[in-house]
């Protein structure tokens, strides 16, 4: 009875410990969680290649042409005006013209100069072509040669600027000054309006003002005329900012029978196009990193993602970015949710949408 009751204990004992060490083991397996690398599933775009060529378009307005002042680029005595208010004048018709007495005298003796200096440089350039001068020579008679050249051509315009002429076809509006009195540099004279244009003020922002000398071509299209492309002239742009920070282009538009003041148009201002190597990507494949952009760059090869530099250039109203990077047509970046993942990290790509599923809701 004593060995029957002991071999119960001994039993009793033995699944208790069995239970024992098997809630041990599960306690272990639990604190040791098993790490699982899962690729992240990630939207893509393709990168496109760009010409270099960049236009922005803006919101415009026609109006009437404006009452352009004249002024002589130099002072002196009118001589005489040779129009009236109100007068019609073709382009390159004499206006009015100042006493060119002084400025006569002054190119008579520059000339004289100028025939002096440039027979003596070119008979010392001939002969050191010929090795009979000095380098000291020769350095000498061509420095005076462009000096001398350089001083002929500004006593020679400010001689033909005694004469204004009419820059376009117009009207002649108001006439300020009579012969014989005295105006200075850039004093208007005569004004005029421009009867076969109508003028188009746009306003643009500080970014592509700062780009103006690049600016290349110019048109506008009008909803009356939607098939039509009006070409522009950029006549000047305001060098102060308004209230809005932006900054007035005026331009010139050639006067159409359809057209007239107080319609709206769109202008389109076209860029020159850069010499080095551009890209188009979503705007939303680009992320912040010390200051520079960057977007992920997809590797087919083993799945992973590296940060590429770009410098972006110009945003489209497509959310689009035009970018110069290392970039190539063809390759692929990361598209959405930039801002989670880190370089080499593995993933997969989304399924393209088909273009039968619009918007994506399928």
């Amino acid at each position: 009875m004593r060995k029957s009751r002991n071999r119960i204990m001994k039993m009793k004992w033995l699944v208790w410990g069995c239970i024992a060490a098997s809630i041990g083991i599960l306690g272990s397996c639990r604190n040791k969680q098993v790490q699982v690398d899962i690729p992240q599933l990630v939207k893509t775009a393709p990168v496109n290649g760009h010409d270099g060529m960049t236009s922005v378009t803006y919101p415009g307005k026609i109006q009437a042409a404006s009452n352009v002042k004249l002024a002589f680029r130099v002072a002196g005595p009118i001589r005489k005006i040779y129009v009236n208010e109100g007068q019609y004048v073709k382009k390159g018709q004499l206006l009015a013209e100042l006493d060119p007495r002084d400025y006569q005298i002054q190119f008579n003796a520059t000339q004289a100069e100028y025939t002096q200096v440039k027979g003596e440089a070119d008979r010392i350039i001939e002969l050191y072509r010929r090795g009979s001068v000095s380098v000291n020579e020769y350095d000498k008679a061509v420095a005076a040669r462009k000096r001398v050249t350089a001083l002929y051509n500004a006593h020679r315009n400010a001689l033909n600027d005694t004469r204004l002429k009419a820059p376009f076809d117009g009207y002649v509006q108001n006439k300020y000054f009579n012969a014989p009195e005295i105006v200075n540099q850039g004093t208007p004279v005569v004004s005029m309006i421009d009867n076969d244009y109508f003028e188009v003020d746009v306003n643009i922002p500080s970014g592509d003002f700062i780009r103006r000398e690049d600016f290349m071509t110019f048109h506008a299209n009008a909803d009356v005329c939607p098939d039509s492309i009006l070409p522009l002239e950029l006549l000047d742009i305001t060098q102060g900012a308004n209230y809005n920070q932006l900054f007035t282009a005026r331009f010139r538009l050639k006067r159409n029978p359809v057209l007239a003041p107080g319609m709206s148009v769109s202008v389109t201002i076209g860029f020159k196009p850069s010499s080095e190597a551009m890209s188009i990507v979503p705007v939303s494949a680009l992320f912040m990193k010390d200051g520079q952009s960057f977007v992920w760059l997809y590797n087919e090869q083993d799945e992973t993602i590296e940060p590429v530099s770009v410098a972006v250039e110009r945003l489209t109203k497509d959310g689009e970015a035009i970018v110069r990077s290392a970039l190539r047509k063809g390759q692929t970046v990361i598209s959405a949710g930039v801002n989670d993942l880190k370089e080499g990290q593995k993933v997969k790509l989304l399924p393209p949408v088909p273009a039968s599923n619009v918007g994506g809701l399928l």
